[in-house]
C-alpha cells in the first residue's frame, strides 16, 4: 500500500509539472513561429496559436489546475504518508501528540519541496 501512496503523490507532482510546462510553452511561444509551423502542417500549432492569442482564459484554467493538484497532493500525502511517518516516530519513543504533527509536517514539507522543484522549476 505504501508504494501505491507514493505513486499517487508522484503522479500528482508530474501532473503539476505538465500543467506548468504547458503554461510556460504557451506564454513563451512566438506567434510568427507558430504561424510558420501551421504552414508546415505541424499538429497542434493552430491550437497553440489560438491559446496564445487569448491567454487569460487558458492561464486561469492552468492556475486552477496547479492549485488543485497542489492542494490534493498536500492533503493526500499528509493524510497517508504523514500518518505512516507519525506511527514510525511514535514507535521510536516520541509521544503521539508530538509525533503526529511532526510526521505530517515533515511529509508536507518534503512534498512541497518536490512539487516546487519537479513540478515548477524543472519543466
Amino acid at each position: 500500500m505504501l508504494y501505491v501512496e507514493i505513486a499517487v503523490v508522484a503522479v500528482l507532482i508530474l501532473v503539476n509539472g505538465l500543467l506548468s510546462m504547458s503554461e510556460l510553452a504557451i506564454v513563451s511561444s512566438r506567434p510568427a513561429r507558430l504561424k510558420a509551423m501551421i504552414d508546415r502542417n505541424v499538429k497542434g500549432a493552430g491550437r497553440a496559436l489560438a491559446l496564445g492569442s487569448n491567454p487569460g482564459k487558458f492561464l486561469s484554467s492552468v492556475q486552477i489546475g496547479i492549485t488543485l493538484v497542489g492542494v490534493l497532493s498536500g492533503a493526500f500525502s499528509g493524510a497517508t504518508l504523514g500518518e505512516r511517518l507519525a506511527q514510525y516516530l511514535a514507535s521510536t519513543g516520541i509521544r503521539e501528540n508530538i509525533a503526529d504533527p511532526v510526521g505530517v509536517g515533515i511529509v508536507v514539507a518534503l512534498i512541497t519541496y518536490a512539487s516546487l522543484i519537479v513540478g515548477e522549476l524543472v519543466p
